[in-house]
Order: C-alpha cells, then sequence, then structure tokens
C-alpha cells in the first residue's frame, strides 16, 4: 500500500473533457491534481479512432457554442490558436435528405436559408424563421447568463428572481416540436428545425423548447470542426494542465472512492490495491456508475438508477476506397414516420425499423482524416438504451449473435437509405475496413449506465435543481463533473460545468478564483470614437410622435364639439 501526502491534493476520477479541464483549472488555482483513467487514452467518448491510416471521431464530431471553448481556455490563460488548435467552420452545416427525394441545406449563409425556407413556405416563411431564430436566440443568451454559468445547488436556486423573471421566456413547459410548430407551417420545416434534440438525447416531443437554442448557435454561430479530429481540444487540455502541474495516469481504473468514518472523501483506492489520499475527490465517471460501484451503497444511488436517461447509438465507422461526393461533412437522414420512430426509441427503448440517423464525413472538411482519393465516414444511429428486467420494451441481446443481428439489419438499412437518397453508389462495395460500437460497447469501453452515450435525460425534472449536485450531499470532499451532472451533457456544456465545480471547490477551501472578474475573449470592447458609442434606443420615433399629438389633437377638438 502506497500512501501519498494529501496537502491541498486533489484527485479526478475520469478524463473526460469535464475531467481534464476541471484538473487544469484547479492546478491553476494551486492544487495538486492527478488524474486517473481507466483507458489509455483522455477524452472519454470525445477520443479517435484509427484504422489502416483511416481517422474516425469516436463520439463529438461537431463543435457547437464556441464561445464556451474560447472562455475555457482564455480562463487558463491562453487561446485555443496558442495551443495548436486550427478550427475549420463546416458550409453547409448539413444537408438533409427526405425519402422523397428533396433535401434541405442549412447554412449560416442567410441568402441560402431564405432561398430554402421560400422554397416550401413561401415570403412570410422567411419572416416567421426569422421570428424563430429570435426567439432561439433568447433560449440561447438567457440560458448561458442564467443556466451554463450559475450552480443549482437546491432548490431554493430555481428561487433567484434573476431566474425565475426569465423562466417563462425560456419555454421549458413546451417541447421543441410545439414551439418549432408556431414559427414552421409545413411538417417538413418543422423536422428540419427539431432534429437537433437528438444531441441532447431526446426526442423533439418531448425536449423542452429551450433546447432550440442548439439551432440557434448552428445558424448564427456555425458548425466548426478541430482540425486533427475533436480530441485536439482535449489534448490541448491536457497539455495546458501538465504545463500546470497535473499528473494523469492512464490505464488506471479506480475500485471505490474511501470515505472516513466523519463521511469525508480521502482518496481513492485503485484496483490493483493500491491506496492514493487526497483531501477533494472529484468524480467524472458516468454519474449513475459511481453511485453505484464507486461509492457506498445508498438509497439515491438505487433512485438515480432509476431516472430516465438519454438515448444511446449503434456507431458505424467505414473506411472507404473512394470519395462519396453527394456526402457533405454533415448530413443527415429523416424518418418518413418522424414521431413513432423517436416514440420507437425513447419510450420502447428499441431501434425503429426505419430510424433518423446522421453522417459524418471528416475527410470532407479535414482531408487528414483519410488517405486522398478516399472518405471516412462515421454514421450515428440512435437508439434505445440497454434496459434490463422488462419483457416489453428495451434492448435485451443474450449473445453477441443478437447484437450482429441488429447490427447487420442497421447496416443494410442505412445503406439503403443513402443510395436511394442521394444517388450515390453502392457504399457497401466499397468499405474496406469497419469499426461498430453498440449500447453494450459503449457501457463497457465507458462505463456508461444503460450504455446512454449522453447520460441522463434532460427533462425539465431531470435539470436545474432536479439534476444531480456538483457536490455529494453526504460525503464532504465530494465533488461531480460530467454529462449527468449540472449543467449537463454536451462538450461545451461539461466544459462549463467544470468552471461551475472548480469554483465550488475553491469557494469551499476558501481559495481565490484566478479568472473571476477577468473579462471573456468575447466581451472586449474597444470604444475609441464617439460614432462607436452605444445609445438608447428611442422609445418612440418622430413619425409616431406625429401620429400621436394628431390624434390628441382630434379628440381635443372632439370633445369641444361634443360639449357644445
Amino acid at each position: 500500500m502506497n500512501e501519498k501526502s494529501n496537502e491541498k491534493s486533489v484527485i479526478i476520477v475520469g478524463a473526460g473533457v469535464g475531467g481534464v479541464a476541471t484538473a487544469a483549472r484547479l492546478a491553476k488555482a494551486g492544487f495538486k491534481v492527478t488524474v486517473f483513467e481507466k483507458n489509455n487514452f483522455t477524452g472519454g467518448r470525445c477520443s479517435l479512432l484509427h484504422k489502416g491510416g483511416y481517422r474516425f471521431d469516436q463520439g463529438p464530431s461537431l463543435l457547437l457554442l464556441p464561445d464556451l471553448f474560447r472562455e475555457a481556455f482564455h480562463d487558463l490563460d491562453t487561446s485555443l490558436e496558442a495551443e495548436g488548435v486550427e478550427l475549420l467552420k463546416c458550409e453547409p452545416n448539413y444537408n438533409l435528405w427526405f425519402s422523397d427525394g428533396e433535401s434541405f441545406t442549412l447554412s449560416t449563409d442567410q441568402a441560402q436559408m431564405k432561398r430554402e425556407v421560400e422554397k416550401w413556405e413561401g415570403k412570410d416563411g422567411f419572416e416567421r424563421y426569422l421570428a424563430f431564430l429570435q426567439e432561439s436566440h433568447r433560449h440561447y443568451e438567457l440560458s448561458v447568463t442564467h443556466v451554463l454559468k450559475k450552480n443549482f445547488t437546491s432548490l431554493l436556486s430555481m428561487l433567484r428572481l434573476s431566474f425565475i423573471l426569465q423562466v417563462l421566456a425560456l419555454h421549458p413547459f413546451e417541447s421543441i416540436y410545439s414551439r418549432a410548430s408556431k414559427y414552421f407551417w409545413t411538417e417538413r420545416l418543422r423536422r428540419v428545425f427539431t432534429f437537433g434534440s437528438m444531441y441532447m438525447g431526446m426526442s423533439p416531443f418531448d425536449a423542452p423548447g429551450t433546447y432550440s437554442l442548439l439551432q440557434y448557435t448552428e445558424l448564427a454561430e456555425g458548425i466548426w470542426y478541430p482540425k486533427g479530429g475533436f480530441h485536439s481540444i482535449i489534448s490541448a487540455l491536457v497539455h495546458v494542465g501538465e504545463r500546470l502541474g497535473v499528473t494523469y495516469r492512464l490505464s488506471t481504473p479506480v475500485a471505490h472512492v474511501n470515505i472516513s468514518p466523519s463521511n469525508h472523501a480521502t482518496g481513492v483506492t485503485l484496483t490493483t490495491g493500491e491506496t492514493i489520499s487526497a483531501s477533494i475527490v472529484i468524480i467524472n465517471a458516468d454519474l449513475v456508475y459511481a453511485y453505484n460501484n464507486l461509492l457506498p451503497p445508498s438509497n439515491h444511488a438505487l433512485s438515480l438508477s432509476r431516472r430516465s436517461a438519454s438515448c444511446s447509438s449503434i456507431s458505424f465507422y467505414w473506411a472507404l476506397d473512394r470519395t462519396i461526393p453527394q456526402l457533405e461533412t454533415h448530413n443527415i437522414f429523416l424518418a418518413d414516420h418522424y414521431r413513432e420512430s423517436f416514440d420507437s426509441i425513447f419510450k420502447l427503448q428499441q431501434i425503429p425499423d426505419q430510424p433518423s440517423f446522421y453522417v459524418n464525413v471528416p475527410s470532407r472538411i479535414d482531408p487528414s482524416a483519410s488517405p486522398a482519393g478516399t472518405d471516412a465516414i462515421v454514421v450515428l444511429v440512435p437508439v434505445g438504451h440497454l434496459l434490463e428486467n422488462h419483457a416489453d420494451r428495451g434492448l435485451h441481446p443474450s449473445s453477441s449473435q443478437d447484437w450482429n443481428t441488429m447490427v447487420s439489419s442497421a447496416r443494410r438499412t442505412i445503406l439503403s437509405t443513402i443510395s436511394s437518397r442521394t444517388g450515390c453508389v453502392d457504399i457497401g462495395a466499397h468499405i474496406i475496413h469497419e469499426l461498430v460500437n453498440t449500447p453494450q460497447t459503449w457501457k463497457e469501453s465507458f462505463n456508461l449506465d444503460k450504455g446512454a452515450i449522453l447520460g441522463l435525460s434532460h427533462s425539465f425534472f431531470n435539470v436545474l435543481s432536479f439534476r444531480p449536485r456538483t457536490r455529494h450531499a453526504k460525503y464532504a470532499g465530494c465533488y461531480f463533473v460530467g454529462a449527468s451532472t449540472h449543467p449537463g451533457t454536451g462538450v461545451p456544456i461539461c466544459l462549463a460545468g467544470s468552471k461551475i465545480t472548480s469554483e465550488q471547490v475553491l469557494e469551499a477551501e476558501g481559495m481565490d478564483v484566478p479568472w473571476k472578474g477577468k473579462k471573456s475573449a468575447g466581451e472586449v470592447m474597444a470604444v475609441v470614437k464617439d460614432i462607436d458609442r452605444l445609445h438608447i434606443r428611442p422609445v418612440l420615433s418622430n413619425f409616431h410622435i406625429g401620429i400621436g399629438a394628431l390624434v390628441l389633437m382630434f379628440l381635443a377638438l372632439y370633445f369641444r364639439v361634443y360639449r357644445n
């Protein structure tokens, strides 16, 4: 047994994006930080797969909310550019393909969007589209200010006056689909502007309307791709942390968190039996897994297991011997039976007969992803998460052959759908290497409860003060960061969460927050001339004042005549 000094030390369990960002932040604040990771690589699901000269993003493949990435590096006194991270803008954002042979291009180019929207909903349709952007912009700004940058440590946190005044404007009690239906009057466009809820692992018929913020950031800020793969962001954060003194121990699984008789986290015990002490333990492993496997048994752990979870996926990684020019970097194929396909996933936890799915071609935006004249393709098919002990629903493969059958069926559907809708060649004939992830492999590789790739669901009663807290209610010195704690899932959201958890730790320890009061990179404005100064817009224009004056004159004349 090896005991180490616990003076001002932090152990982080898991090297996902939340873990590596928190490690760098706390190292900057003066802690001695050690990160333990069960796999031989950092990033968790945000990692890379390689096969025969081809590179694939295992999980996330598009970068949204770029300001949250810039803020994370800015707080650490560096920048994406300084760390060698180059962001490539994906244009168009997506091509969406329908079974009737039609397609729709989503873009940050307003001229392009005007043509696309008016093609289906006429001139008034574009005006409604702009109104939709206005509402989703409001969702975005309010969410960043009042949710992503604030902690919700108890139910009282939801009673903050600044938050209460904005709740109704966030439309949390209406679905994305119902809000979109207000602005888009054709079923085609309602689908175009709601499929993004899949990024939260939710059906658009259940996801709160607040999450239209995802459509806003795509349309207003664009979709980006880090050159060299999404893991280049994680790698940069790891290097920043190492410069600040963070130690990474890969291929080092943690057996459990050590708890003292006085209910204080005192370190961890590894699967090898080695014990490492620390005054603070931060868990970046899957939260439900951690409560049920790394911490002492509790009723709360069991209740977390019963909470609704996000979906899982069957993901294909194909190395092709040629390019497929019909496919852009990001492509969406929507099911004809749109609602039924989501119900199959999220209500029955099954694989839809005709799924909606996402196709990513990283080699289209970054040629280094595959040899010249070829394409690397990633296909993500959302499916239900693993759910045992329910005879009427869920995925219950009892052998590898069951998975092989389901994977084969999904592969056939995907290949035929892509070919029939885009008119491209038979992709299957050009696959030279294939890798596959299923709900079972997601669970085994990353300890994901039920194989749910996005953690707990983001329904209203699973967010804000209802979401598992960033600090353990019973064990002092035990904190959480990651997809299933506040503020939620997704790489930029976990980056925001790392700041929340780090500041909570520093506040509890009575330490200064190094980045407190520091303007973010996007907030720096230089006002050097009068013409650049901000002015308050008059409430009424001269025209309105003139009309008002005329109305008053007529009223005065009317009453004078009436009295006489």
